[in-house]
C-alpha cells in the first residue's frame, strides 16, 4: 500500500494529524511528521531556513512515491515537494494553506502579526520566509485536493479558490464550520473526504 505521510502546520505536533490518519489506517501505513523547533520538538541546529526544513523533510520520506497530506505550512513544503521531487508525490491534499503563495495576491491579509503575538517563540526564519509558489503552481502534476473552511480567517476559501484556478486539475472543496485547525477539530469529516480524494486514483 502508498504510504501516507502527514505534515503540520506550524504548531509542528504530529498529534495534529493522528486522530485523522487513525481513520485511515486501511488505507495505507502513516507516517506523522512534527517540526524540530515547533510544539514540543528541540531545535535542529542544522535548520535555519525554510529551504532547510525542506531538505530535512525529504531524509524522513518512506521510499517511492506517497500520498502527502498537509496542514497550514506544511502544504508549503508539500507544495515545494510536488514541483521539484514529483516521483515522491503520489497525491496531494493541502488543507487550510497558503500552499506558498503571496497571500497579497489573492487578497487574504497578512497572518504574520497576529501568529507573532500568539506564538512568541518560534523560529523567526519562518515568519520571515517569503518563499513564492505562484507561478510554478501549474508544474504540479499530481493529484491535487485542496480542503478549506468556510469560518478559516487564515486560510480562507478565496485562497483555496486562488490554488484551484492554478494547479492543473485540482479539486476544492469547502468544510462548513471549519476553523484553521478544522483537520483536529473535525477528523471524521476530514478522513472522509480524504479517503474519497485517495480511491479516486486508487491509495
Amino acid at each position: 500500500m502508498t504510504p501516507l505521510v502527514f505534515l503540520p502546520g506550524a504548531a509542528g505536533r504530529s498529534s495534529f494529524w493522528r486522530p485523522v490518519a487513525e481513520r485511515l489506517e486501511d488505507v495505507g501505513p502513516a507516517h506523522l511528521l512534527a517540526w524540530p523547533g515547533f510544539g514540543d520538538e528541540p531545535p535542529d541546529p542544522g535548520i535555519r531556513s525554510l529551504g532547510d526544513l525542506f531538505r530535512w523533510l525529504l531524509s524522513r520520506l518512506p521510499p517511492g512515491a506517497s500520498h502527502v497530506i498537509a496542514q497550514s505550512m506544511g502544504g508549503v513544503l508539500a507544495v515545494r515537494l510536488g514541483l521539484e521531487h514529483p516521483d515522491r508525490v503520489a497525491s496531494l491534499a493541502l488543507v487550510a494553506t497558503s500552499g506558498g503563495v503571496d497571500v497579497a495576491r489573492s487578497g487574504v491579509s497578512d497572518w504574520r502579526p497576529a501568529y507573532l503575538a500568539s506564538h512568541p517563540g518560534v523560529p523567526r526564519w519562518f515568519v520571515d520566509d517569503r518563499n513564492d509558489f505562484t507561478e510554478r503552481l501549474p508544474g504540479i502534476r499530481a493529484r491535487t485536493l485542496l480542503l478549506s473552511g468556510d469560518a478559516d480567517k487564515v486560510s480562507p476559501p478565496s485562497l483555496g479558490m486562488y490554488l484551484e484556478r492554478r494547479i492543473p486539475g485540482a479539486r476544492l472543496e469547502i468544510v462548513a464550520g471549519g476553523t484553521h485547525g478544522f483537520a483536529e477539530e473535525q477528523p471524521e469529516q476530514v478522513a472522509e473526504r480524504l479517503r474519497a480524494h485517495l480511491s479516486r486514483g486508487g491509495a
